[in-house]
């Protein structure tokens, strides 16, 4: 869920509104133990495929709120999940239709509505973006030339193509340890996304090994980086002023939805400025159970292929 405050019809910005909520109640079942699924909408589907998903509008202020339901067009800019303003469509707002279009919520109280997508049997492969929005607040009129309106979202990563989702994955590539111009450090990461699916990055570090031996973290990752297919961000972790430069083991743990990389590097902090990038120790993969599931099939097969070929090197031994 994302959503914003605005001081003109048009603008949009990525914070809680207060008094005003919105989740997803459904998620497709191969995708329940993804804690992306249950945010927001993040599945692929084959042209001419319809699908419909629950959700709730909540008003936790004491007056009556009149919201209006909608989607609206969004993409992936500059490694950021951007909004478009007011009700901009796009492709995949044209096969959404959201239910009801508008409702009256008294002070306290929650109401479901549901939003269907209907993929054209002609839609080309790829991934589209969109938000659904409950708003509410006053346009702009003739006596006000700036209006007041709150807006709460459910973001959509449609993927459409026939023959199966396009694997997601990612590597990092770099680690590079810094001091910002306050005297903060922070590490750096370089992460690239190698997948077929549009990431959003979480992470933690955690710092061992350092002088007389003591540990620190975790520490978490600046939130807010979402890199499509082939793109390449940074993510940040920044730490208190009074850390010392080191040298520390560092394991940094970069996760996308089921999708996780796990790193280990020696790094040491400069005074000021950028340090020398850190040589990475090890990258632990881990993998979609469907991944996982269909490299066990591949061994299974090869195995019982061998085995085939053998009882048919002795049956003609015996013969």
């Amino acid at each position: 869920m994302v959503g914003g405050t605005t001081g003109a019809a048009h603008a949009s910005a990525d914070r809680p509104s207060d008094g005003l909520g919105i989740r997803l109640l459904d998620a497709p079942v191969s995708r329940r133990k993804d804690p992306r699924a249950r945010t927001g909408v993040v599945d692929h589907l084959n042209p001419g495929t319809t699908i419909t998903r629950r959700f709730e509008v909540s008003n936790t202020t004491r007056r009556s709120l009149r919201v209006a339901l909608y989607a609206a067009a969004a993409d992936v800019e500059n490694r950021t999940f951007a909004f478009a303003p007011e009700r901009t469509p796009n492709e995949l707002t044209t096969w959404t239709t959201v239910e009801p279009a508008e409702i009256d919520l008294p002070p306290h109280h929650k109401r479901t509505g549901r939003f269907t997508i209907r993929v054209p049997k002609t839609a080309w492969r790829g991934e589209r973006y969109a938000m659904i929005w409950a708003q509410t607040g006053a346009p702009p009129d003739k006596n006000h030339n700036l209006g007041l309106l709150s807006r709460v979202g459910i973001r959509i990563y449609l993927d459409i193509g026939p023959g199966g989702e396009p694997p997601s994955d990612m590597r990092i590539e770099k680690l590079t340890p810094e001091r910002d111009a306050a005297g903060r450090p922070r590490l750096v990461a370089q992460v690239r996304n190698t997948g077929g699916r549009a990431l959003d990055l979480s992470g933690r570090l955690s710092l061992t090994d350092g002088p007389e031996g003591i540990r620190a973290g975790p520490y978490p990752a600046t939130l807010g980086v979402t890199l499509k297919p082939g793109d390449t961000g940074q993510v940040v972790v920044e730490m208190g002023k009074r850390l010392p430069n080191g040298p520390w083991k560092a394991h940094l743990v970069i996760q996308s939805g089921l999708v996780k990389r796990v790193v280990s590097a020696n790094v040491t902090f400069p005074d000021t400025g950028i340090g020398r990038s850190a040589v990475l120790l090890g990258t632990r993969h881990m993998l979609f159970p469907s991944a996982l599931v269909a490299l066990t099939l591949a061994v299974a097969a090869v195995v019982l292929l061998l085995l085939r070929r053998r009882r048919r090197r002795v049956n003609s031994g015996s013969a």
